[in-house]
């Protein structure tokens, strides 16, 4: 492990003579849990998809689970898993009326969650803070820092994750090929001296995504979690705000520029969204439109509606 890299989200017990779980059987149960989540989220999206190229007909929940390829049953099961709701309540977080409600809770939501009196934390037991390179560091674009990644499952599908010694700089969701995020990691730190180590990253992808453990029931302390940022100064700005905005919660592209600098700014703001190294923790998912609607995505539009509707689903239960 890295010097300084992130802790595990919780200290697994020693193993035990007498039965229960010891250190390694958690582990398997978090790997076998992630890798369950992961591969339901493709079944996930496909729904998502489905009902959005069919939107204008609003298919029955029936017709959406045979496309599929399951039975009304297992749909639901499907669903309970994965966000701990049915598929019916998690579809309605994906409609446009929920679009604007977020839109129009989001000043109460930020202020609440910023002064340390809302309940976002039953989504994320994360303290999230950022830290920029220096100005030398950006110039010479990452030379003599090393970076570790790795490629892991998540909730929503595969992701690159990379850690220098400060903390997380790169996290990326993989769609088909490893080789088009590995890249962008490259393009991104194009000196650095890049090693792949999963064994060091699964920690951290650990600590950010693993919900609470069976063998630890009771509440964990909120885990620190540091990113490690390589943008111009007005990305950073973009990216600080973007981590004010709670879970559950949305801003519009114009709302976000006004409250980094100007409302004119909305398209250099949405560059630096599109341009946002660390995916879900920066959580440029919860930017929506004005109108109402989703809007892009970089990782697919199918994608953002599943990671709002899950962390919606989360704060629901």
């Amino acid at each position: 492990m890295l010097p300084g890299s992130l802790s595990y989200g919780y200290s697994p017990p020693e193993p035990q003579e007498s039965g229960g779980l010891n250190t390694i059987s958690a582990y398997n149960w978090i790997m076998t849990d992630l890798l369950q989540l992961s591969a339901d989220y493709q079944l996930i999206e496909q729904a998502i998809r489905f009902l959005e190229d069919n939107a204008r007909r609003q298919p029955l929940l029936t017709e959406v689970a045979a496309h599929v390829g399951l039975s009304d049953y297992h749909f639901q099961r499907l669903f309970t898993r994965w966000a701990g709701i049915s598929p019916k309540r998690f579809l309605q977080f994906l409609t446009k009326e929920n679009a604007k409600a977020l839109l129009s809770r989001n000043s109460v939501m930020s202020a609440a969650y910023e002064a340390g009196l809302s309940g976002p934390g039953r989504l994320h037991d994360l303290l999230v803070h950022c830290e920029a390179v220096t100005p030398g560091e950006y110039r010479t674009k990452g030379a003599g820092v090393d970076i570790t990644y790795g490629f892991h499952p998540t909730p929503f599908g595969e992701c690159l994750v990379a850690l220098t010694r400060r903390g997380i700089c790169f996290l990326a969701f993989v769609d088909e090929h490893r080789q088009s995020a590995l890249e962008q990691l490259r393009f991104d730190w194009v000196n650095a001296n890049l090693q792949e180590d999963p064994s060091t990253t699964r920690l951290v992808v650990e600590q950010v995504f693993t919900p609470q453990s069976p063998i630890s029931p009771s509440p964990r302390e909120p885990r620190a979690i540091n990113l490690h940022l390589r943008g111009t100064n007005f990305q950073i700005k973009v990216w600080e705000a973007l981590l004010r905005l709670p879970p559950g919660a949305a801003t519009s592209y114009a709302r976000l520029a006004e409250q980094v600098c100007s409302v004119k700014a909305a398209r250099a703001v949405g560059n630096a969204i599109a341009n946002n190294p660390v995916a879900y923790l920066i959580p440029c998912h919860r930017v929506l439109q004005k109108a109402g609607g989703f809007g892009n995505y970089r990782y697919g539009p199918a994608r953002k509606q599943a990671i709002l509707g899950w962390e919606m689903a989360q704060i629901e239960r």
